[in-house]
């Protein structure tokens, strides 16, 4: 079995209890941190009402940025892999010069 610990975060005013492992607490709490932060934005914007709306249109949110960045990390290594191919290329050219 695995060591965990019982986590206690507040978001919303409202206090939850989470195991997790002890490596793993600061990444919760951070998170839970970063999660109520949106929540009370969303409360705040005053166009959701409702605890479990807000909990779906955050969820919506982190949801489209998590896409938008695993994109962008694909994108990325697309265009490590096209720098690659192109330096094997050159360099190659270069051995037949000399």
């Amino acid at each position: 079995m695995t060591n965990s610990e019982t986590v206690q975060v507040r978001i919303l005013d409202k206090e939850y209890q989470v195991q997790c492992p002890p490596e793993e607490k600061a990444g919760l709490l951070q998170s839970a941190q970063a999660l109520d932060e949106r929540m009370r934005d969303v409360r705040k914007s005053g166009n959701v009402i409702g605890l479990e709306r807000t909990a779906v249109m955050v969820a919506l949110n982190l949801a489209y940025d998590l896409l938008k960045a695993e994109s962008k990390a694909s994108a990325s290594d697309a265009g490590k892999k096209d720098l690659l191919r192109i330096d094997r290329k050159l360099s190659s050219a270069l051995k037949t010069l000399t």
